[in-house]
């Protein structure tokens, strides 16, 4: 069996969400309809939706729905943005941190290039820590009155430094800006509570805590005004029209009660493997650098399951086809377009060059994650990497030419 370490990525289904999954889609009904079935399917959703609130500390109305984090943060991001648009004209900026997510990056970007909108990148540190300076003087400058809303993500998805929301939330409170916030990665591994947070919409998926793919929601603030994205039947406060997926909706509620029970005794599991991780990688390849927060001096700024390190002199995408040879499956962290790989924006955004920025690797844990597997890990990977090294930056090279050949 393959040792699976790309739980960032999608974490495996778990039992109770599997089962409330083939419970419920076994049975038709439409919660839209009237009927016995119908009715029996809006229970369940109703239901689901109680649950999920409880579980990430909102109320079971601020539960929006979706088809995962992506649709939770396209709404959110464009939603906020035409609704304070239209109220102010003036309000056309966007202050977002240089590290999020795609799903918000690019919104951001569509916005920028079709509805006429400002973006501004927030700068983070060598962590990748959002600097609440450059945030406090973006807004102290006279120009908080241009602003439609800021998107700082909980938890970045590469390098799992966990940013410092309560600041950002109190510093854009003072001048009365939304504050969105993409938890994809933070709920389900570190307490996360929509209601003391401040926020005005919060973005999660299921498929990061043992839900299936497909299924999602926003919580968004029962008086925050947001322009629909999605239009039809009405469904989700008028929000984001569409029918909905009820067993997914039941596997997501699921996932997230399981998930949330034992979160604490949990993180602490998977911390300890995530550090046994840090350390056999520092022993076996001393010139690997640990990047994000190191949990040894800050162990609550970093998610407990991401480990992220960079190889010098060695390419990420040789390293990991290596290790998949050998059985591990992990991941770059990097964005790949038309077949040529590019640096992370996350490592250039923390100062890192293009070259040390290529030879990224993620290794990420989960509920179904051992200290086998560590072990599996730290045996495969000294003879991997120096095949990696070998071969170098060939691989980036190569990749260069092909692309200017088309």
């Amino acid at each position: 069996m393959p040792v699976y370490l790309d739980h960032a990525a999608t974490t495996p289904i778990s039992a109770p969400a599997l089962a409330a999954l083939t419970s419920v889609i076994a049975r038709s009904g439409n919660p839209s309809s009237l009927h016995g079935a119908g009715r029996r399917a809006r229970a369940t959703v109703e239901a689901s939706r109680e649950t999920i609130a409880k579980a990430a500390g909102a109320h079971p109305t601020e539960v929006i729905f979706t088809s995962g984090g992506t649709e939770a943060d396209n709404l959110a991001v464009k939603g906020l943005f035409w609704a304070r648009n239209a109220a102010e004209p003036a309000r056309t900026r966007i202050l977002v941190s240089a590290i999020e997510h795609a799903a918000v990056a690019d919104t951001v970007e569509w916005l920028e290039k079709h509805e006429g909108a400002e973006a501004i990148w927030l700068p983070v540190d060598a962590t990748g820590t959002l600097s609440l300076a450059a945030l406090e003087k973006e807004l102290s400058d006279g120009g908080a009155d241009s602003v439609a809303l800021l998107t700082c993500m909980w938890a970045n998805n590469e390098v799992g430094t966990i940013q410092p929301i309560a600041e950002v939330v109190a510093l854009a409170d003072k001048y009365g800006i939304p504050v969105h916030s993409d938890a994809v990665q933070a709920f389900g591994s570190v307490p996360v509570n929509f209601r003391n947070s401040g926020l005005a919409a919060m973005s999660i998926s299921g498929h990061k805590i043992g839900g299936p793919v497909g299924v999602g929601a926003l919580l968004l603030g029962r008086a925050v005004k947001l322009t629909p994205v999605l239009h039809g039947g009405g469904q989700e406060r008028g929000v984001r029209s569409g029918t909905l997926d009820t067993a997914g909706i039941a596997a997501f509620a699921a996932a997230a009660a399981d998930v949330t029970s034992h979160l604490e005794s949990e993180s602490a599991r998977i911390s300890e493997l995530r550090d046994a991780i840090i350390v056999a990688v520092r022993e076996a390849i001393p010139e690997a650098v640990l990047r994000g927060i190191d949990p040894a001096v800050a162990p609550d700024k970093r998610l407990p399951g991401n480990a992220h390190f960079t190889f010098p002199g060695c390419e990420g995408d040789s390293l990991l086809f290596l290790l998949d040879m050998a059985g591990i499956e992990s991941s770059t962290g990097s964005a790949c377009t038309a077949g040529v790989p590019r640096p992370s924006h996350v490592l250039l955004a923390m100062g890192l060059d293009e070259d040390t920025a290529r030879g990224a690797q993620r290794f990420s844990l989960g509920h179904t994650s051992a200290p086998s597997d560590v072990d599996a890990f730290v045996a495969a990977l000294p003879e991997a990497h120096a095949r990696a090294k070998k071969a170098g930056m060939a691989g980036h090279a190569s990749s260069i030419q092909t692309a200017s050949t088309r």
